[in-house]
């Protein structure tokens, strides 16, 4: 049996999705990238935003064709849209075969047996505990790095998010499971490994009644073989001493921090449901890079929120200036629904949002480009993720790049590396979002 695999939407989805993948090859079934050869098709859907909402259902609609003009004898969704919209799903999209929800895909196998004995299936385990998995992972990022999902759920509860309702409540996978997963993935060849969870801030406060990220990092820090640890999708309310103490004792955890701020005007971050104010936010910043100088800070920000108005947005434009954030992006405002946001009034005109976006973006350009230009010189390890097609140079990351999301360093070099190398480089250029280098 052949099995096509697709996983769509956030890095995190994308770990449970490899989950999925060990077990079914696990159980004899063959991958494929042929969607026409494929006996089981398996969609791991996001329903975090409308765009990614419609990718999903567009997706499902794309491959459901080949159960008629392929091989596909059983099509399955699983995830975020999955355990939100089931009934809809099986109704107006007859023929999907099985839906898996959110805390549920340990059950993929036995989605697969049930769906190719022509019976319909579904699991919907409550949004409680963590599926229960015994293979190991089959990990689809090339190899050399790989995410390590920390925790599910969130408790936060931000008025224009519906996280909660489709993951539940925080839940954090114990610290032995993560080190064993870690020191696997890193047997398998993974150098980097990118701590990812809805917020990694609060990592162990349910298992271990105190914030545990910094003994998570002090353990994964022993791991030989491991060369960087890269921290996503910290709440900057929830960063604390013991974190950034761990961040300079271990040398191996990048000075990186992805901290999601979504606005920085005190009303704005109100009505979103927020936990800090423009103050805080300037004293969280301002501590980091005094703690670590050479810190990159990365964050996100939603652009056109109801009753936003166009003092807020050149509040957030001045602020912008002023915190000169290493990396960021801006999304426009997404309403969706059965979030308290999406009943608000005041709801901004879609034009509007997105000439509030494309005029953040454009002053983040200027920022960075200065910051790169700042780089000149200075000599730092870099991850090889491919070669420029003819020519004598690399694509390359350095510890201020995650992978997917961030820039890249262009390496001359009339050396062959490989993609997974590591190399030391001297930054010689800069671009407005990249650098040029060369091997040292």
């Amino acid at each position: 049996m052949k099995l096509l695999f697709i996983s769509l939407g956030c890095d995190k989805n994308l770990v449970d999705s490899e989950f999925m993948i060990g077990m079914l090859t696990n159980d004899g079934i063959e991958l494929t990238d042929d969607e026409t050869e494929a006996d089981i098709i398996i969609i791991n859907s996001c329903c975090f935003i409308n765009d990614a909402k419609e990718e999903s259902i567009d997706t499902i609609l794309e491959m459901a064709q080949y159960k008629t003009s392929g091989n596909c004898k059983a099509l399955i969704v699983t995830g975020c849209l999955a355990q939100r919209y089931k009934d809809e799903i099986f109704k107006e999209i007859p023929e999907v075969d099985a839906i898996l929800g959110t805390n549920s895909y340990d059950a993929i196998v036995e989605a697969v047996h049930e769906t190719l004995k022509k019976n319909r299936y579904s699991n919907l385990h409550t949004l409680e505990g963590l599926p229960s998995i015994k293979t190991k992972r089959i990990v689809t990022t090339g190899g050399h790095f790989a995410y390590l999902k920390i925790a599910e759920g969130c408790n936060k509860n931000c008025t224009y998010c519906v996280i909660p309702s489709i993951r539940g409540r925080y839940r954090s996978v114990p610290m032995e499971d993560l080190i064993e997963q870690a020191k696997s993935l890193v047997e398998a060849g993974a150098k980097e490994l990118i701590l990812v969870a809805q917020e990694t801030t609060l990592y162990g406060v349910d298992l271990y009644g105190e914030k545990s990220l910094h003994r998570l990092l002090d353990e994964l820090n022993k791991i030989s073989g491991l060369f960087w640890i890269r921290i996503m999708y910290c709440y900057p309310e929830e960063i604390y001493d013991g974190l950034i103490d761990s961040m300079i004792r271990n040398e191996k955890v990048c000075h990186y921090l992805d901290m999601p701020i979504q606005h920085c005007n005190d009303e704005i971050l109100k009505r979103m449901g927020r936990k800090t104010n423009k103050a805080q936010l300037v004293e969280h910043i301002n501590k980091l890079r005094e703690r670590i100088p050479d810190i990159t800070l990365r964050t996100t920000l939603i652009c056109g929120f109801p009753g936003e108005t166009q003092e807020a947005h050149e509040e957030l434009m001045e602020f912008i200036n002023e915190m000169e954030f290493d990396r960021l992006g801006a999304f426009t405002y997404s309403p969706e629904e059965g979030t308290k946001a999406a009943e608000m009034p005041d709801q901004i005109d879609e034009e509007v949002k997105a000439d509030w976006q494309a005029e953040v973006m454009e002053l983040q350009e200027e920022v960075i480009f200065d910051k790169n230009e700042t780089l000149k010189g200075k000599e730092l390890y870099v991850f090889i993720e491919g070669k420029v097609a003819d020519e004598n140079a690399y694509i390359g990351r350095t510890y201020r790049d995650a992978p997917n999301i961030d820039g890249y360093i262009f390496i001359n070099s009339d050396h062959e590396l490989v993609t997974g190398d590591i190399a030391k480089v001297k930054v010689t250029g800069a671009y407005e979002y990249d650098l040029i280098g060369e091997l040292i």
